[in-house]
């Protein structure tokens, strides 16, 4: 398969080969199945505090003779908080006291990441990839007819950039800049660029909807927002090689 490297004037300046991982079969229940994992890991676990309910002079009187015992008082046999002169306070520390602790709290134990084998993640990421190369469906995911072929590869220039009015420049020239404007009124997701590195990665961060990633962090999430894949994804020369190295035993 092969891919056009734009310059960031927007013309063809030559033919590459992709690697394989481009070509992967459109799994998108795969796709779906990776970005649910990946949330999960961002999860914020619940607990309660340890001694909720718990720090209160509240205590159980079980003997019947017990000083400040509510024997024979008609008055319910619970924690009862210690007052002076063996007065007899509120009930406190049961669950169905004022203030008392929860029956069943959270437990911050609770298994909420949805585990993922590692193979089987970057079989969905290869999928993410081969999806985000696909006109037809990415057309479909930004509602606006391409018209540039896919996948979009620029010179590595475009990695040097370090104003966000240089890369909006860019943009303009592949004709996608009408994204970036979308994006400001309906908060929808633009196009995304995957790099090695560089100063671009401040300067892209800056445009409305755009997200800027390091081919070595990049995610199932990224190319697939809300578990839909086909985002339209721009990619620097040098940040294929960092993909595929990826994918290496």
């Amino acid at each position: 398969m092969k891919a056009t490297v734009y310059s960031l004037e927007g013309k063809v300046m030559k033919q590459i080969d992709l690697p394989e991982v481009f070509h992967s079969s459109d799994r998108s229940d795969l796709v779906k199945r990776a970005v649910l994992s990946e949330e999960s890991e961002l999860y914020q676990p619940k607990g309660s505090y340890r001694f909720a309910g718990l720090e209160t002079s509240a205590r159980y009187r079980g003997r019947k003779e017990d000083y400040g015992t509510v024997k024979n008082k008609g008055i319910p046999h619970l924690p009862h908080e210690v007052l002076p002169g063996g007065q007899i306070g509120k009930v406190k520390r049961v669950p169905h006291a004022v203030k008392g602790r929860r029956a069943h709290p959270p437990k911050i134990t609770k298994k909420i990441v949805e585990l993922i084998n590692k193979k089987e993640h970057l079989k969905a990421l290869s999928c993410a990839l081969s999806m985000s190369c696909n006109s037809k469906l990415v057309s479909k995911r930004m509602k606006t007819e391409l018209t540039i072929a896919l996948p979009l590869v620029l010179e590595n220039g475009f990695e040097k950039l370090s104003k966000t009015r240089d890369v909006l420049k860019v943009l303009t020239a592949l004709k996608l800049d009408h994204f970036v404007e979308m994006a400001k009124k309906t908060g929808k997701k633009a196009p995304l660029i995957v790099v090695s590195d560089g100063l671009v990665t401040k300067a892209a961060a800056n445009l409305a909807g755009v997200n800027v990633v390091r081919a070595a962090d990049l995610k199932v999430k990224d190319l697939a927002p809300g578990t839909h894949a086909g985002r339209l994804t721009i990619f620097s020369e040098n940040a294929l090689p960092e993909i595929a190295r990826r994918f290496v035993a």
